[in-house]
């Protein structure tokens, strides 16, 4: 399959990255890094997550950083909300759009959350028919698509069948993450052809984790795929506290590089987005996590 002409990258630096930092991040620093990613031209930024700060304290004062904010025109400013709860509170922080996040796993779904997936999904319910009723889009996450760090190897047909019921309750588009970063090209094919049996690929998008380095070679092997959708977190920001050595989200400056060098269209300027990842590793004080990033400081 030809490559797409344009990619919609997705940034979750500022969601899925921060959340597993140690450190305490103020909210200054969550809306300087948002106001960055926005001036780079990236169309979707997820900003927050609603849910429990006892769970997640990164995430905690999610609606002061969406009160903070410079909206750019054109740019989606989603959170993340695992309830109706977290759902309202995002509604009232004038997100434009949610996510819930599914498994494709029973095991890691069971030591999450405690229920089965089939549980888990019927939770999303009520959230996802009142977001219906107010005209809110909601992104479905399934983790654990590549690989669990109870379960081993994922068979690709329960990442379908989650996939598929996560589309059937009103999902737009469905994000499939190896969460722990153990997937290979071959394999991220085979998972993307049986998933795309049940949901139209053009509603698929990856999100990779660079635990073996293979984030990259995965990404090119969705796109051969049709995949025209990519999660990335500036810097390499993120890790995953199930994947010993786990190397957090791939970097968006590096997708971003390889997405200018085949030819796609994104929007984004990578200077600027380099920027932006640059600023935050100095906030956290650390070295970015993006090979580019490094190429571009010289």
């Amino acid at each position: 399959m030809r490559l797409p002409d344009k990619v919609k990258m997705v940034e979750v630096g500022p969601r899925d990255g921060l959340q597993n930092e140690k450190q305490s991040i103020s909210v200054d620093t969550r809306i300087a890094l948002i106001d960055r990613l926005s001036a780079s031209g990236l169309s979707v930024i997820e900003a927050g997550s609603f849910v429990s700060p006892k769970w997640v304290p990164q995430m905690a004062a999610s609606e002061e950083v969406l009160a903070g904010i410079h909206r750019s025109p054109g740019t989606v400013y989603s959170a993340l909300t695992p309830n109706l709860k977290g759902y309202e509170r995002a509604l009232a922080a004038k997100a434009d759009e949610v996510a819930v996040f599914g498994a494709a796993s029973e095991a890691f779904t069971q030591k999450n959350i405690n229920c089965s997936i089939s549980e888990s999904l019927e939770r999303f319910r009520p959230l996802l028919e009142r977001a219906r009723q107010d005209g809110i889009r909601v992104r479905g996450y399934v983790s654990c698509v590549l690989g669990c760090p109870y379960e081993g190897d994922i068979d690709p047909r329960k990442v379908a069948e989650v996939s598929g019921a996560l589309l059937e309750m009103g999902c737009y588009e469905i994000s499939l993450g190896d969460t722990i970063g153990v997937g290979t090209p071959e394999a991220a094919k085979r998972m993307i052809e049986q998933v795309g049996a049940r949901v139209p690929v053009e509603k698929l998008a990856v999100h990779f984790h660079d635990t073996y380095g293979q984030a990259l070679a995965n990404i090119y092997a969705a796109l051969q795929m049709g995949v025209a959708v990519v999660d990335s977190a500036v810097a390499g920001l993120g890790g995953c506290p199930y994947a010993k050595g786990a190397s957090g989200n791939v970097a968006s400056e590096d997708v971003l590089y390889l997405l200018n060098g085949l030819g796609i269209e994104t929007g984004v300027d990578l200077n600027l987005l380099a920027d932006a990842g640059n600023f935050i590793s100095s906030a956290l004080g650390r070295e970015s996590n993006s090979r580019v990033a490094k190429a571009l400081a010289g």
